[in-house]
């Protein structure tokens, strides 16, 4: 996150400071879904890393491919939140231990 002087330099200088979601003009809810997914997919790599699990590891334990777990940990638009979801919930992550991952993106939002 940018600090105030930083920003308001570089608005005295004609340039318009923003982040990720004023660039991409996202309403508040697209936003926070981005941030969702973005969460559940840095969630699916640590547990997954945690455990000592390759990516093709995870890949056969849900009878998917290598390759579409690395677009998952990448947040990839192809992926969805219920192939996410259950990535998690077949590395034994509880859910409470996902809906932690949820409310960290809500207190990072309130910071």
């Amino acid at each position: 996150m940018m600090d105030s002087e930083a920003r308001k330099r570089l608005e005295n200088a004609g340039w318009t400071a923003g982040d990720a979601a004023d660039f991409l003009e996202l309403s508040p809810e697209e936003a926070r879904f981005v941030e969702l997914k973005l969460a559940l997919a840095a969630g699916v790599r640590r547990f997954r890393e945690k455990r000592g699990w390759t990516q093709a590891a995870l890949a056969q334990q849900l009878g998917s491919s290598q390759s579409r777990v690395a677009k998952m940990e990448a947040a990839d638009g192809s992926v969805t939140l219920d192939l996410m979801m259950r990535s998690l919930l077949a590395m034994g992550i509880m859910p409470s231990e996902i809906a932690k991952l949820i409310r960290k993106v809500e207190s990072h939002k309130a910071a």
